[in-house]
């Protein structure tokens, strides 16, 4: 049979309204709630019905449980009681923990404002950001617009390639976004804007030119090539990378540029994935798509070993799931290796094995050659410098004022402790140190 497709139509896929159970096969049901990473996000519960009981999986695919400034968070609310049997959710972060995402754009916000800012001693720079096309360059935009540090500064923002293409797509999606970015609409354009300061404009050919001979701030693909930005004689350049995105960039081919990075997550971290998982409570966690090391981490976790039956499978492994049966848990990767200090003179060797060089995380730690060795308390912490450190060591950290460390304990005054009930009393101490008598900074 010859069809003609001018003719008829054929709808490959069909799009299904949230938080509604479907029906799609005979006792298959699909229902998809936001899950907060990117407008249009979902987690994806898959219910099975039998005669005997209801089967239940939950996929969340890339989620994130805060609250940015163009997708509102996963809300948890909307899951629990679920009653699942299998969860498979993603482990981008593995175990990291982050501050507040409000600290995390405050203090990007607050870089880019001294970048741009011609001080007494110190020089300005205009500044780029490359970034995917769709959701951090987005977000990124939105945070210039309307952060005190940029509201009404006479500065040109410029948008280039995909990420401009992307701010496109979400003026579609308008309706569909946050009431709040609704309401900032109503008032101005969400993206582009050349009344309202700061000016952002769509960067063309003819603008090339005179870039950067004023403090400017440019957005672009994370494939973009930075070199049509970074011309001879347009002044200084800071260019901001986005921390877990792989973006290459070869300094040797560009005008003057200083490069730093930050964190912006658009993931959950560690703790906000076992938040989750504690809420769901399934009899299964499966961990996909993240590098293996750090799903092995989480995997790892007693809090997680001791409740679920935790999982993370190679690709392409079938992986068995007994629903209401007892069955052995599967034994946690190896996360804690022994070596050998030697010492000669005022040289000091240290001896790991086999496997720790084995691990993919070894070729980032052990890219430079060059380590930072601080003390924490009794313990010696060894930390690989990355080459971006190198070429700047003032790199954007997060601070530690949400996460309960020593930069944020109230017994932490310069850089030492002073509560006699804590095991680090009297010795100096790294602000991301912790101990079990921590209490928070009011």
């Amino acid at each position: 049979m010859n069809l003609n497709l001018n003719q008829k139509k054929i709808s490959f896929c069909q799009a299904l309204p949230l938080r509604s159970p479907i029906e799609i096969r005979e006792d298959l049901i699909v229902e998809l709630f936001p899950a907060g990473h990117l407008p249009g996000a979902v987690a994806i519960l898959l219910t099975y019905h039998t005669p005997n009981r209801d089967y239940k999986l939950l996929y969340t695919g890339d989620f994130f449980l805060s609250n940015s400034r163009l997708v509102e968070g996963l809300r948890l609310d909307e899951l629990r009681g679920l009653n699942l049997d299998v969860l498979l959710i993603e482990g981008s972060y593995g175990t990291s923990r982050h501050t507040h995402r409000r600290n995390q754009e405050n203090q990007l916000a607050e870089r880019i404002h001294r970048a741009i800012s011609a001080g007494r001693t110190d020089e300005s720079y205009s500044v780029i950001l490359p970034t995917p096309a769709l959701g951090l360059g987005q977000e990124l935009l939105m945070l210039l617009r309307s952060h005190h540090h940029f509201t009404g500064r006479d500065v040109d923002i410029w948008v280039d390639g995909a990420v401009a293409a992307g701010c496109d797509a979400y003026l579609e999606l308008l309706p569909h976004l946050p009431a709040a970015v609704q309401n900032f609409a109503r008032h101005q354009p969400l993206f582009w804007d050349e009344r309202v300061k700061p000016r952002v404009r769509r960067l063309k050919p003819e603008n090339l030119a005179t870039l950067g001979t004023s403090p400017c701030i440019v957005l672009t693909d994370s494939s973009a090539d930075l070199r049509k930005y970074c011309q001879p004689n347009t002044g200084n350049w800071l260019i901001l990378l986005p921390e877990k995105i792989d973006i290459p960039v070869n300094p040797e081919y560009l005008a003057p540029t200083k490069f730093e990075s930050y964190l912006l997550a658009q993931h959950s971290d560690g703790p906000g994935t076992t938040q989750l998982i504690h809420n769901l409570r399934p009899q299964h966690v499966i961990f996909v798509h993240g590098s293996p090391s750090y799903l092995a981490d989480l995997t790892c976790l007693e809090e997680l070993q001791n409740r679920y039956h935790v999982h993370s499978p190679a690709p392409g492994t079938l992986v068995e799931l007994p629903i209401g049966e007892t069955f052995l848990q599967p034994a946690a990767p190896e996360i804690n290796y022994e070596g050998e200090v030697t010492e000669l003179g005022t040289v000091i060797t240290i001896t790991l094995p086999d496997t720790v060089t084995a691990d993919p995380r070894w070729r980032q730690f052990a890219d430079t050659g060059l380590i930072e060795a601080r003390w924490q308390g009794e313990d010696l912490v060894l930390r690989g410098l990355s080459p971006r450190e190198l070429l700047n060591p003032n790199n954007l950290r997060p601070n530690s004022g949400d996460i309960a460390c020593c930069g944020s304990c109230r017994h932490q005054r310069g850089q030492r402790c002073w509560n006699p009930a804590a095991p680090l009393y009297n010795f100096k101490v790294t602000l991301d140190g912790y101990c079990p008598a921590f209490e928070r900074l009011t």
